[in-house]
Protein backbone atom coordinates (compact mmCIF):
# COMPACT_ATOMS: atom_id res chain seq x y z
CA UNK A 1 0.00 0.00 0.00
CA UNK A 2 1.29 3.44 -0.87
CA UNK A 3 2.32 5.62 2.11
CA UNK A 4 -0.06 8.45 1.14
CA UNK A 5 -3.01 6.07 0.88
CA UNK A 6 -2.13 4.45 4.21
CA UNK A 7 -1.92 7.88 5.85
CA UNK A 8 -5.29 8.84 4.37
CA UNK A 9 -6.99 5.70 5.69
CA UNK A 10 -5.48 6.14 9.15
CA UNK A 11 -6.63 9.78 9.19
CA UNK A 12 -10.18 8.77 8.25
CA UNK A 13 -10.16 6.07 10.93
CA UNK A 14 -9.00 8.53 13.60
CA UNK A 15 -11.59 11.08 12.51
CA UNK A 16 -14.35 8.48 12.90
CA UNK A 17 -13.11 7.62 16.40
CA UNK A 18 -13.04 11.31 17.38
CA UNK A 19 -16.55 11.86 16.02
CA UNK A 20 -17.88 8.83 17.85
CA UNK A 21 -16.33 9.99 21.10
CA UNK A 22 -17.62 13.52 20.68
CA UNK A 23 -21.13 12.20 20.21
CA UNK A 24 -21.01 9.76 23.11
CA UNK A 25 -22.40 12.31 25.55
CA UNK A 26 -25.69 12.56 23.67
CA UNK A 27 -26.10 9.05 22.31
CA UNK A 28 -28.67 6.44 23.20
CA UNK A 29 -27.29 6.14 26.71
CA UNK A 30 -28.70 9.59 27.50
CA UNK A 31 -25.72 10.70 29.56
CA UNK A 32 -23.73 13.92 29.70
CA UNK A 33 -20.39 15.04 31.06
CA UNK A 34 -20.67 17.92 33.51
CA UNK A 35 -17.55 20.04 33.53
CA UNK A 36 -16.80 21.77 36.83
CA UNK A 37 -15.10 25.15 36.45
CA UNK A 38 -15.91 26.26 40.00
CA UNK A 39 -13.31 28.48 41.59
CA UNK A 40 -12.69 28.09 45.27
CA UNK A 41 -12.68 31.29 47.34
CA UNK A 42 -13.56 29.22 50.42
CA UNK A 43 -10.39 27.36 51.29
CA UNK A 44 -10.31 25.18 48.20
CA UNK A 45 -13.43 23.07 48.79
CA UNK A 46 -14.55 21.73 45.40
CA UNK A 47 -18.07 21.07 44.16
CA UNK A 48 -19.13 17.45 44.19
CA UNK A 49 -17.69 14.08 45.11
CA UNK A 50 -14.29 13.97 43.45
CA UNK A 51 -14.51 10.16 43.27
CA UNK A 52 -18.04 10.15 41.88
CA UNK A 53 -18.33 8.86 38.33
CA UNK A 54 -21.98 7.97 38.05
CA UNK A 55 -23.45 8.71 34.58
CA UNK A 56 -25.38 11.97 34.48
CA UNK A 57 -28.60 12.03 32.42
CA UNK A 58 -28.32 14.64 29.68
CA UNK A 59 -31.56 16.33 30.70
CA UNK A 60 -30.12 17.25 34.10
CA UNK A 61 -26.81 18.60 32.88
CA UNK A 62 -25.87 22.28 32.82
CA UNK A 63 -28.33 24.65 31.20
CA UNK A 64 -27.12 26.62 28.19
CA UNK A 65 -26.58 30.26 29.18
CA UNK A 66 -24.69 31.39 26.08
CA UNK A 67 -27.54 33.83 25.32
CA UNK A 68 -28.46 35.22 28.74
CA UNK A 69 -31.46 37.42 29.47
CA UNK A 70 -29.61 39.33 32.18
CA UNK A 71 -25.92 39.97 32.77
CA UNK A 72 -25.19 41.23 36.27
CA UNK A 73 -22.17 43.54 36.35
CA UNK A 74 -19.98 45.29 33.79
CA UNK A 75 -16.68 43.58 34.44
CA UNK A 76 -15.81 44.89 37.90
CA UNK A 77 -16.57 43.54 41.37
CA UNK A 78 -18.18 46.84 42.36
CA UNK A 79 -20.74 46.53 39.59
CA UNK A 80 -22.16 43.32 41.07
CA UNK A 81 -24.52 43.99 43.96
CA UNK A 82 -27.09 42.05 45.93
CA UNK A 83 -29.86 44.35 44.72
CA UNK A 84 -29.02 43.57 41.10
CA UNK A 85 -29.32 39.86 41.92
CA UNK A 86 -32.72 40.43 43.54
CA UNK A 87 -33.92 42.44 40.53
CA UNK A 88 -32.66 39.87 38.03
CA UNK A 89 -34.29 36.93 39.82
CA UNK A 90 -37.62 38.79 39.94
CA UNK A 91 -37.53 39.03 36.13
CA UNK A 92 -36.49 35.40 35.63
CA UNK A 93 -34.82 34.01 32.53
CA UNK A 94 -31.14 33.15 32.19
CA UNK A 95 -28.92 35.11 34.56
CA UNK A 96 -25.11 35.29 34.39
CA UNK A 97 -22.45 37.47 35.98
CA UNK A 98 -19.67 39.74 34.72
CA UNK A 99 -17.86 40.75 37.90
CA UNK A 100 -14.24 40.37 36.82
CA UNK A 101 -11.91 37.42 36.62
CA UNK A 102 -11.54 36.76 40.34
CA UNK A 103 -13.95 34.97 42.71
CA UNK A 104 -16.47 37.32 44.29
CA UNK A 105 -18.90 37.23 47.21
CA UNK A 106 -22.16 39.12 46.60
CA UNK A 107 -24.11 39.84 49.77
CA UNK A 108 -27.91 40.02 49.84
CA UNK A 109 -29.87 41.82 52.54
CA UNK A 110 -33.12 40.02 51.70
CA UNK A 111 -34.06 36.93 49.69
CA UNK A 112 -34.08 37.03 45.91
CA UNK A 113 -37.61 35.92 45.01
CA UNK A 114 -38.92 34.27 41.86
CA UNK A 115 -42.15 35.70 40.46
CA UNK A 116 -44.24 32.89 39.02
CA UNK A 117 -45.59 34.96 36.12
CA UNK A 118 -42.27 36.47 35.02
CA UNK A 119 -40.61 33.67 33.05
CA UNK A 120 -41.20 29.90 33.04
CA UNK A 121 -37.44 29.28 33.28
CA UNK A 122 -35.04 30.76 35.79
CA UNK A 123 -31.36 29.85 35.51
CA UNK A 124 -28.75 31.40 37.80
CA UNK A 125 -25.22 30.62 36.62
CA UNK A 126 -22.31 31.91 38.70
CA UNK A 127 -19.71 31.01 36.10
CA UNK A 128 -17.64 29.24 38.75
CA UNK A 129 -16.70 32.53 40.40
CA UNK A 130 -19.75 33.80 42.28
CA UNK A 131 -20.80 33.20 45.87
CA UNK A 132 -24.17 34.54 47.01
CA UNK A 133 -24.15 35.26 50.73
CA UNK A 134 -26.99 35.84 53.16
CA UNK A 135 -24.52 37.47 55.55
CA UNK A 136 -25.87 35.22 58.35
CA UNK A 137 -29.01 37.38 58.28
CA UNK A 138 -31.29 36.26 55.48
CA UNK A 139 -32.33 33.39 53.25
CA UNK A 140 -30.78 33.77 49.79
CA UNK A 141 -33.31 32.42 47.26
CA UNK A 142 -37.05 31.74 47.38
CA UNK A 143 -39.60 30.27 44.94
CA UNK A 144 -43.17 29.35 45.84
CA UNK A 145 -45.92 28.74 43.31
CA UNK A 146 -48.52 28.85 46.10
CA UNK A 147 -47.47 32.22 47.52
CA UNK A 148 -49.99 34.84 46.37
CA UNK A 149 -47.38 37.55 46.82
CA UNK A 150 -45.35 35.89 44.06
CA UNK A 151 -48.50 35.63 41.87
CA UNK A 152 -50.68 32.57 41.40
CA UNK A 153 -50.56 31.43 37.79
CA UNK A 154 -52.73 28.29 37.91
CA UNK A 155 -55.66 26.96 39.91
CA UNK A 156 -53.48 24.06 41.05
CA UNK A 157 -50.43 25.84 42.39
CA UNK A 158 -49.19 22.73 44.18
CA UNK A 159 -48.72 20.91 40.86
CA UNK A 160 -47.63 23.09 37.96
CA UNK A 161 -44.71 22.63 35.62
CA UNK A 162 -43.13 26.05 36.06
CA UNK A 163 -41.22 28.09 37.06
CA UNK A 164 -38.31 25.74 36.46
CA UNK A 165 -35.47 26.93 38.67
CA UNK A 166 -31.86 25.90 38.05
CA UNK A 167 -28.83 27.03 40.03
CA UNK A 168 -25.44 26.10 38.59
CA UNK A 169 -21.73 26.88 38.92
CA UNK A 170 -22.40 28.91 42.05
CA UNK A 171 -21.94 28.90 45.83
CA UNK A 172 -24.52 29.71 48.52
CA UNK A 173 -23.03 30.69 51.86
CA UNK A 174 -24.18 32.03 55.22
CA UNK A 175 -27.88 31.91 54.41
CA UNK A 176 -30.10 32.16 57.47
CA UNK A 177 -33.88 31.64 57.48
CA UNK A 178 -34.35 31.81 61.26
CA UNK A 179 -36.40 34.99 60.90
CA UNK A 180 -38.83 33.37 58.45
CA UNK A 181 -42.07 32.48 60.26
CA UNK A 182 -44.50 31.36 57.54
CA UNK A 183 -42.14 29.43 55.26
CA UNK A 184 -39.61 27.92 57.63
CA UNK A 185 -36.51 25.94 56.75
CA UNK A 186 -34.25 26.30 53.74
CA UNK A 187 -31.46 28.49 55.04
CA UNK A 188 -30.10 29.08 51.52
CA UNK A 189 -33.00 28.11 49.23
CA UNK A 190 -36.72 27.41 49.76
CA UNK A 191 -38.75 25.97 46.87
CA UNK A 192 -42.33 24.90 46.34
CA UNK A 193 -43.84 23.88 43.01
CA UNK A 194 -42.51 23.84 39.47
CA UNK A 195 -39.14 22.13 39.18
CA UNK A 196 -35.77 22.62 40.86
CA UNK A 197 -32.26 21.36 40.20
CA UNK A 198 -28.75 22.27 41.30
CA UNK A 199 -25.60 21.49 39.30
CA UNK A 200 -22.00 22.30 40.30
CA UNK A 201 -23.06 24.12 43.45
CA UNK A 202 -21.63 24.46 46.93
CA UNK A 203 -23.51 25.18 50.16
CA UNK A 204 -21.53 26.46 53.15
CA UNK A 205 -22.65 27.50 56.63
CA UNK A 206 -26.34 27.91 55.84
CA UNK A 207 -28.75 27.57 58.77
CA UNK A 208 -32.46 27.34 59.45
CA UNK A 209 -34.65 26.98 62.57
CA UNK A 210 -32.66 25.10 65.24
CA UNK A 211 -35.64 23.27 66.78
CA UNK A 212 -38.99 21.84 65.74
CA UNK A 213 -40.25 18.36 64.86
CA UNK A 214 -40.74 18.85 61.12
CA UNK A 215 -38.83 21.94 60.03
CA UNK A 216 -35.44 21.71 58.40
CA UNK A 217 -33.09 21.99 55.49
CA UNK A 218 -30.07 23.97 56.59
CA UNK A 219 -29.32 24.56 52.91
CA UNK A 220 -32.40 23.40 50.93
CA UNK A 221 -36.09 22.89 51.70
CA UNK A 222 -38.31 21.65 48.83
CA UNK A 223 -42.02 20.86 48.39
CA UNK A 224 -44.49 19.89 45.63
CA UNK A 225 -42.46 19.17 42.51
CA UNK A 226 -44.47 18.95 39.29
CA UNK A 227 -46.03 15.51 38.77
CA UNK A 228 -43.87 14.21 41.62
CA UNK A 229 -40.74 14.41 39.49
CA UNK A 230 -37.49 14.37 41.47
CA UNK A 231 -35.27 17.21 42.52
CA UNK A 232 -31.87 16.69 40.88
CA UNK A 233 -28.70 17.47 42.81
CA UNK A 234 -25.68 16.98 40.54
CA UNK A 235 -22.02 17.41 41.46
CA UNK A 236 -22.77 19.53 44.52
CA UNK A 237 -21.10 19.90 47.92
CA UNK A 238 -22.91 20.50 51.19
CA UNK A 239 -20.28 21.34 53.78
CA UNK A 240 -17.21 19.50 52.58
CA UNK A 241 -14.93 20.43 55.45
CA UNK A 242 -15.16 20.97 59.19
CA UNK A 243 -16.45 24.45 59.85
CA UNK A 244 -18.35 24.71 56.56
CA UNK A 245 -21.34 22.43 57.24
CA UNK A 246 -24.99 23.46 57.15
CA UNK A 247 -27.37 22.99 60.07
CA UNK A 248 -31.01 23.01 61.08
CA UNK A 249 -33.45 21.25 63.33
CA UNK A 250 -33.74 18.40 60.82
CA UNK A 251 -31.95 17.74 57.56
CA UNK A 252 -28.68 19.49 58.16
CA UNK A 253 -28.21 19.84 54.39
CA UNK A 254 -31.56 19.14 52.70
CA UNK A 255 -35.14 18.58 53.80
CA UNK A 256 -38.46 17.90 52.10
CA UNK A 257 -41.98 16.58 52.53
CA UNK A 258 -43.45 14.37 49.82
CA UNK A 259 -40.59 15.01 47.39
CA UNK A 260 -38.31 12.59 45.55
CA UNK A 261 -34.60 13.31 45.11
CA UNK A 262 -31.97 12.07 42.69
CA UNK A 263 -28.52 12.93 44.02
CA UNK A 264 -25.58 12.29 41.69
CA UNK A 265 -21.82 12.59 42.35
CA UNK A 266 -22.33 14.85 45.35
CA UNK A 267 -20.72 15.30 48.76
CA UNK A 268 -22.48 15.75 52.13
CA UNK A 269 -20.20 16.21 55.12
CA UNK A 270 -20.11 18.07 58.44
CA UNK A 271 -23.81 18.92 58.31
CA UNK A 272 -25.81 18.70 61.55
CA UNK A 273 -29.41 18.19 62.64
CA UNK A 274 -29.38 20.10 65.92
CA UNK A 275 -32.98 19.73 67.10
CA UNK A 276 -33.88 17.41 69.94
CA UNK A 277 -36.70 14.96 70.53
CA UNK A 278 -37.55 13.64 67.07
CA UNK A 279 -40.90 13.74 65.27
CA UNK A 280 -43.36 13.59 66.93
CA UNK A 281 -41.35 15.32 69.60
CA UNK A 282 -40.81 13.46 72.84
CA UNK A 283 -42.39 14.93 75.94
CA UNK A 284 -40.42 17.87 77.27
CA UNK A 285 -38.44 18.42 74.06
CA UNK A 286 -38.82 20.93 71.21
CA UNK A 287 -38.56 18.17 68.59
CA UNK A 288 -36.22 17.56 65.69
CA UNK A 289 -32.64 16.38 65.47
CA UNK A 290 -33.05 13.90 62.58
CA UNK A 291 -31.30 13.54 59.23
CA UNK A 292 -27.75 14.76 59.58
CA UNK A 293 -27.44 15.18 55.81
CA UNK A 294 -30.87 14.30 54.36
CA UNK A 295 -34.39 14.46 55.82
CA UNK A 296 -37.24 13.04 53.71
CA UNK A 297 -40.81 12.74 54.99
CA UNK A 298 -44.08 12.09 53.19
CA UNK A 299 -45.73 9.23 51.33
CA UNK A 300 -44.82 7.86 47.91
CA UNK A 301 -41.32 9.13 47.19
CA UNK A 302 -37.90 7.87 46.15
CA UNK A 303 -34.46 8.89 47.34
CA UNK A 304 -31.69 7.96 44.90
CA UNK A 305 -28.08 8.46 45.98
CA UNK A 306 -25.67 7.75 43.11
CA UNK A 307 -21.91 8.18 43.01
CA UNK A 308 -22.02 10.22 46.21
CA UNK A 309 -20.23 10.43 49.55
CA UNK A 310 -22.10 11.04 52.82
CA UNK A 311 -19.78 11.23 55.83
CA UNK A 312 -19.13 13.03 59.11
CA UNK A 313 -22.68 14.33 59.49
CA UNK A 314 -24.26 14.37 62.94
CA UNK A 315 -27.66 14.15 64.65
CA UNK A 316 -29.23 14.22 68.09
CA UNK A 317 -32.17 11.93 67.30
CA UNK A 318 -32.39 9.70 64.19
CA UNK A 319 -30.63 9.15 60.89
CA UNK A 320 -27.07 10.38 61.22
CA UNK A 321 -26.81 10.29 57.41
CA UNK A 322 -30.38 9.83 56.15
CA UNK A 323 -33.82 10.09 57.74
CA UNK A 324 -36.48 8.68 55.39
CA UNK A 325 -40.03 8.13 56.63
CA UNK A 326 -42.70 7.11 54.15
CA UNK A 327 -45.88 7.48 56.19
CA UNK A 328 -47.90 5.12 53.98
CA UNK A 329 -44.89 2.78 53.58
CA UNK A 330 -44.86 3.27 49.79
CA UNK A 331 -41.48 5.00 49.41
CA UNK A 332 -38.08 3.52 48.64
CA UNK A 333 -34.35 4.27 48.73
CA UNK A 334 -31.80 3.45 46.01
CA UNK A 335 -28.06 3.70 46.75
CA UNK A 336 -25.59 2.99 43.95
CA UNK A 337 -21.82 3.46 43.73
CA UNK A 338 -21.85 5.53 46.92
CA UNK A 339 -20.17 5.59 50.32
CA UNK A 340 -21.93 6.37 53.60
CA UNK A 341 -19.53 6.32 56.55
CA UNK A 342 -18.41 7.92 59.80
CA UNK A 343 -21.70 9.66 60.51
CA UNK A 344 -22.31 10.41 64.16
CA UNK A 345 -25.11 9.85 66.65
CA UNK A 346 -28.74 8.87 66.54
CA UNK A 347 -30.58 5.57 66.73
CA UNK A 348 -33.32 3.54 64.98
CA UNK A 349 -31.24 1.85 62.28
CA UNK A 350 -33.24 -1.26 61.28
CA UNK A 351 -31.36 -2.09 58.06
CA UNK A 352 -28.18 -0.04 57.62
CA UNK A 353 -26.01 2.09 59.89
CA UNK A 354 -26.93 5.81 59.97
CA UNK A 355 -30.06 5.33 57.82
CA UNK A 356 -33.37 5.66 59.68
CA UNK A 357 -36.42 4.26 57.87
CA UNK A 358 -39.29 1.88 58.46
CA UNK A 359 -38.12 -1.72 58.53
CA UNK A 360 -40.27 -2.49 55.47
CA UNK A 361 -38.89 0.39 53.38
CA UNK A 362 -37.16 -1.13 50.33
CA UNK A 363 -33.50 -0.09 50.27
CA UNK A 364 -31.58 -1.16 47.18
CA UNK A 365 -27.80 -0.99 47.65
CA UNK A 366 -25.42 -1.66 44.74
CA UNK A 367 -21.63 -1.30 44.58
CA UNK A 368 -21.70 0.82 47.73
CA UNK A 369 -20.20 0.94 51.21
CA UNK A 370 -22.36 1.73 54.24
CA UNK A 371 -20.65 1.62 57.63
CA UNK A 372 -20.82 3.23 61.05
Amino acid sequence: MKPNLLFLKLSVFLLIIILLNSCSNEDGTGTAIVQNPLENPFDGIPAGNLNGNYPIPSEVSLEDVSNPDTVIGNGTPESCTGQLVIDAVSKGGKIVFDCGKEPIIITLNEPAKVFNNANPDVVIDGGGLVTLSGNNQTRILYMNTCDQNQVWTTSHCQNQDNPRLTVQNITFANGNSNNEKEYEGGGAIWVRGGRFKAVNCRFFNNVCAPTGPDVGGGALRVFSQYNNQPVYIVNCTFGGKEGFGNSGSNGGAISSIGVSWTIINSLFSYNTAIGNGGNPSQSGTPGGGSGGAIYNDGNTMTLQVMGSLIESNEVNAYGAAIFFVSNDHSGNIVINESTIQNNIGGSWYPSYPSISAHADTPISVTNSVITD
